[in-house]
């Protein structure tokens, strides 16, 4: 068995990425998909914690346009993170892996409410832990909520599924000859206004020296590979 890289990691998935070809909700398809690549990852024993966004549910709302001021906008939107959470939460315990839903606002008959130590606890026991509801506050992104969590299980790296192979100075799914970055520092995203997570997600994840790797989570294996060190996306960390 190859060594890991990574033993313990904090995957961050978009809402978005549920939807397959569909232009609102969850493809079924998806779910077994994700579920499986992370089935193969816990399988050599890998300690992982899932975050993900709400998109695929909220944003077909358009806040904006119905008149929805942002608290109230971002309170729905941490319910929509809850619906995929228990989607992907049921997922993966098809696979026969146990699984912890946490959730940073109460809903006892649903989720966990999030304890730091006690998350902690569910990993080291070989339990695959979902936090969802983001922070529990509005103004705050799942991104933040993703570097917030990783922080505070001591995770080795967030890993940011994404439909792309890593980061790019401009969008490959336009531009075909955009530059992607094999290695890249915090403040070069930030310089360079690269859309990869927002401020304060980056931030928190450059004071605390955590690092980042963006890949491609459509492509099978590249999980596996990125767990085991292979080279897989874009490395985002200290200079």
């Amino acid at each position: 068995m190859k060594k890991l890289k990574y033993k313990r990691i904090l995957l961050k998935l978009s809402g978005e990425s549920l939807m397959g070809k569909k232009v609102f909700g969850i493809d079924h398809n998806v779910l077994e998909f994700f579920a499986n690549e992370v089935k193969q990852i816990h399988k050599i024993g890998v300690q992982i914690g899932i975050v993900i966004g709400g998109g695929n549910i909220y944003r077909g709302l358009s806040a904006s346009a119905q008149g929805i001021d942002r608290v109230a906008g971002d309170q729905m939107g941490m319910l929509s993170t809850l619906i995929n959470s228990i989607a992907l939460q049921n997922a993966i315990e098809k696979n026969e892996i146990y699984t912890r839903l946490m959730s940073a606002i109460k809903m006892e008959e649903i989720a966990e409410t999030f304890i730091r130590r006690r998350a902690i606890r569910h990993l080291e026991k070989g339990r695959i832990v979902i936090f969802g509801a983001g922070t529990g506050h509005p103004y705050f992104s799942t991104d933040t909520a993703a570097s917030l969590r990783a922080v505070e299980i001591q995770a080795d790296v967030i890993v940011k599924g994404t439909r792309v192979d890593g980061v790019f100075d401009s969008d490959p799914e336009k531009n075909k000859k955009a530059y992607k970055f094999e290695k890249i520092s915090y403040l070069d995203i930030l310089k360079k206004n690269l859309r990869v997570m927002d401020l304060t997600a980056i931030s928190l994840c450059q004071e605390n020296n955590l690092p980042i790797v963006v890949f491609n989570m459509d492509v099978p294996g590249n999980l596996l590979k990125l767990v085991r060190g292979e080279k897989v996306g874009t490395f985002i960390h200290h200079p």
